[in-house]
C-alpha cells in the first residue's frame, strides 16, 4: 500500500493505518467508529477534520458528528457494499495493477461515443459482464464508452440520476476494483471511457450531506429536480471542492478519460469561475499528460460552455445537439408533440444541422415561450455531439420502445447513414448497432411512499405526449417503474443480433473512419434540398469528393438535377460508392445507374457517391 494525500475520504496509509479526513463545517466535534474502534478526528480550523486511525482495506466504518447519536457513511466513501444507509468501507485503490501505461487518452475530433447503462446491457448487470462487449464494440468501429452514471444511489436497481455518494461506484455493477478492471480492458482494446455524472443535484433517498455542511443547498438557485446545489452563495466551499476533488478521483484513480455532465443548465454558478470551467481545468490538470474530454447536456444549449477560457467561455469540449435528435425524430415518426412541436422534420433542416449545428440559436422557441440556444455559427462540427437515441428519448415513447420499431426499416437505416456519416461527434445507444427491440423504460426501486411519488412526477412528465393518454382525456395507467419493467429492459444472451443491421453499422462506422471525404474528413461540406424528404449533401476532401444524397422520397435520377451539386468535378464522373437499400442490410436492392445520364438515388435510403475518373475511350 502507498501513503497518499487525498483531500477526501478513508484512504489506506501504510501498515493497519488509514488517512481520514472529512468536510464538516457545521460541527465543532468529529469520530469515526473503524471495525469497532472508537477515535477522534482532529480538527484543521477550516471546516475539515483528519487524522490517522488503525484500519486498513476491507475497514467498515462510519463517522459521528457532533453529539449525534447516529454513525452516518462517509459522504466521500470510496466504496459502500451495502448501500447508501450502510457503513462505509476502506478500499486501496492504489492496489490496482493498471496495464494502460501505453494509453494517451483521447480528443473528442474523430470519436464515435457509445452509451451504455452496466446494470441492463448484460444479463448480469455487472462491469466484469459488460467487459464481453467491448471486443465487439471495438469491431463494429465505437470508440468512446459513455457510460451512465455508477455514484451509489438507493435501491437495487436505477439509471443513476439520483446519485448521493459521488466517490462510491455502484454497489450492485461489483466492486470498485471492477471498474478499475473494465476501464483498464476497455484501455487495451483501443476504447476510451467517459463518465456521465450529476453535479447539478443528489438523490432524495440516502443523502447524508446535510448531516455534514447544512450550506450544501443553494438559497439563491431553484432546481428542476428540487435542491439546487450551492456553487456561488455563503459557504460554497466545501461543495466546489467537493465536486472538484470527485472529478479529480475518477480521473486519477479509474483513469477515466473524462466526462458528460447531465443536464449543465441546472447547475448554477455566479461566481468568478464557473463551476464548469473549474470542472474542466481540473479534469485536464489530474489526466496530463493524457488528454480527457468533457461534454454536457445542456436543454438551453448555451455555446458559451463550448468556447474557450481566454474567450470568456467554459472551455469544455462539446454539447448534446437535442436539435438533432428531435428534428429527426419528427422525421422517422410524424410526431410533433411537446417538446418536438418546433421541429418539421424536413431536409431543411438536416441541412442546418449539418452546416450550421443546433437549430435553435437565440430565436423564439414557441414551446417553452422563450428564446433558445445562442449563437454557434462559429463553432467547429466535431463539438455538437448527436444522436438518434439516448437514455432519455427512448424512455419518453410509450413503453420504451426503440426508435427503429416506430419508422420503417428503411427510413431507420438512412437515417442512420445521415447520423454514421455526418461531420459531428455521433454517439449511439446501447444495442442500437444491433437493431435491439429490448426496451429502455425509466426504472427505479425506492421505499413504497418515494415510489409512488416518483411514478407521481413520471405520470406528470409524460402528460405531455398527448400519444400517452387516452382519447377520453384520462391519463395512462400508472407506469410500473420496479421489478418488471428492469427486467423488461435487461439484454438477454437469446436475444437474436439483427445481422444486417450489424453490418449496416459496422460498415458506416468503417467508411466514417477510412473514407477521406466523409464525416470529419471533408475540409468542406455543402449542401442543398431537392424536396422536404431530399437531401443533397457534398463533401469536399483533400483529393476526394463525396456526394451523400438522403432520399425518403422515390427513386431520383441526379443526371439533369438542375443543381449544381450533382454537377460531378471536372474529369470525373459520380460512382455509386454505397447505399442502404443493399439486400445484404435488408433492403429491397439498389435502384439502376447504367450510363451518365442515368444516375439513380435510390429512394427512401442514403446513397454515396464518389467522384471518380471518367474512363477514356
Amino acid at each position: 500500500m502507498t501513503t497518499r494525500r487525498h483531500t477526501l475520504g478513508a484512504v489506506p496509509a501504510g501498515r493497519d493505518r488509514v488517512h481520514v479526513r472529512v468536510w464538516a463545517p457545521d460541527h465543532d466535534r468529529m469520530s469515526i467508529e473503524i471495525d469497532g474502534h472508537v477515535a477522534d478526528l482532529l480538527p484543521e480550523g477550516d471546516g475539515h477534520f483528519s487524522s490517522e486511525v488503525p484500519g486498513r482495506a476491507g475497514s467498515r466504518y462510519g463517522l459521528r458528528p457532533s453529539a449525534s447519536d447516529r454513525l452516518y457513511p462517509d459522504p466521500a466513501s470510496r466504496w459502500l457494499p451495502d448501500g447508501p444507509e450502510g457503513l462505509s468501507a476502506v478500499v486501496d485503490l492504489a492496489a490496482y495493477p493498471w496495464r494502460d501505461h501505453a494509453w494517451h487518452g483521447c480528443r473528442l475530433p474523430g470519436q464515435v461515443i457509445y452509451e451504455m447503462h452496466v446494470g441492463t446491457c448484460t444479463p448480469e448487470g455487472t462491469w466484469r459482464a459488460a467487459e464481453r462487449l467491448l471486443p465487439e464494440l471495438k469491431d463494429i468501429g465505437v470508440t468512446v464508452i459513455q457510460m451512465m452514471p455508477i455514484a451509489e444511489f438507493a435501491g437495487r436497481f436505477g439509471w443513476g440520476y439520483d446519485g448521493v455518494q459521488w466517490f462510491a461506484p455502484m454497489h450492485a455493477y461489483g466492486e470498485p476494483s471492477d471498474f478499475q478492471h473494465f476501464v483498464d480492458a476497455a484501455h487495451l482494446t483501443g476504447l476510451a471511457v467517459i463518465l456521465d455524472v450529476v453535479y447539478n443535484h443528489l438523490g432524495p433517498a440516502g443523502n447524508v450531506l446535510g448531516a455534514f455542511d447544512r450550506r450544501w443547498v443553494s438559497e439563491r438557485h431553484a432546481n428542476e429536480w428540487g435542491e439546487a446545489l450551492n456553487f456561488d452563495g455563503e459557504g460554497a466551499a466545501g461543495m466546489r471542492a467537493l465536486v472538484l476533488a470527485n472529478v479529480e478521483y475518477w480521473v486519477r484513480e479509474f483513469h477515466v478519460d473524462g466526462f458528460r455532465l447531465d443536464a449543465a443548465q441546472q447547475i448554477f454558478d455566479e461566481s468568478a469561475e464557473h463551476i464548469l470551467a473549474a470542472l474542466g481545468r481540473t479534469a485536464r490538470a489530474a489526466a496530463a499528460p493524457r488528454e480527457v474530454i468533457i461534454l454536457a447536456e445542456h436543454e438551453g444549449q448555451d455555446s458559451r460552455l463550448l468556447r474557450p477560457l481566454d474567450e470568456d467561455g467554459y472551455g469544455l469540449d462539446g454539447l448534446y445537439n437535442e436539435d438533432f435528435h428531435h428534428a429527426c425524430r419528427v422525421t422517422l415518426t410524424g410526431v410533433r408533440e411537446a417538446y418536438l412541436s418546433d421541429y418539421r422534420g424536413t431536409s431543411r433542416e438536416w441541412l442546418s444541422l449539418a452546416q450550421h449545428g443546433f437549430l435553435f440559436q437565440g430565436q423564439y422557441y414557441p414551446w417553452q415561450q422563450q428564446n433558445r440556444g445562442t449563437a454557434a455559427l462559429d463553432r467547429p462540427p466535431h463539438q455538437f455531439v448527436c444522436f438518434l437515441e439516448n437514455h432519455d428519448q427512448v424512455a419518453n415513447s410509450a413503453a420504451g420502445r426503440r426508435l427503429s420499431t416506430l419508422t420503417s426499416p428503411a427510413w431507420w437505416r438512412a437515417m442512420s447513414a445521415y447520423l454514421l456519416l455526418g461531420p459531428w461527434t455521433p454517439m449511439i445507444f446501447q444495442g442500437q448497432e444491433d437493431g435491439s427491440t429490448v426496451p429502455f423504460e425509466f426504472f427505479a426501486d425506492h421505499e413504497a411512499e418515494l415510489q409512488a411519488a416518483v411514478v407521481r412526477g413520471r405520470l406528470a412528465f409524460l402528460a405531455q405526449f398527448a400519444r400517452l393518454t387516452r382519447a377520453d382525456g384520462d391519463t395512462t395507467a400508472p407506469p410500473r417503474l420496479d421489478d418488471p419493467c428492469f427486467a423488461r429492459c435487461r439484454s438477454t444472451l437469446d436475444v437474436t443480433t439483427n445481422e444486417a443491421m450489424r453490418a449496416l453499422y459496422k460498415d458506416l462506422l468503417h467508411l466514417r473512419r477510412t473514407d477521406p471525404a466523409l464525416g470529419q474528413h471533408a475540409h468542406r461540406l455543402i449542401g442543398s434540398t431537392v424536396s422536404d424528404r431530399t437531401l443533397l449533401l457534398r463533401f469536399i476532401g483533400a483529393d476526394a469528393e463525396r456526394l451523400l444524397v438522403i432520399n425518403l422520397d422515390a427513386d431520383l435520377n441526379l443526371a439533369a438535377l438542375p443543381d449544381p451539386l450533382v454537377a460531378p468535378p471536372s474529369d470525373r464522373r459520380w460512382s455509386l460508392l454505397w447505399c442502404s437499400e443493399a439486400r445484404h442490410y435488408g433492403g429491397t436492392g439498389i435502384a439502376a445507374t447504367t450510363h451518365p445520364h442515368l444516375i439513380t438515388a435510390t429512394g427512401h435510403a442514403a446513397t454515396v457517391f464518389a467522384a471518380v475518373a471518367r474512363e477514356t475511350s
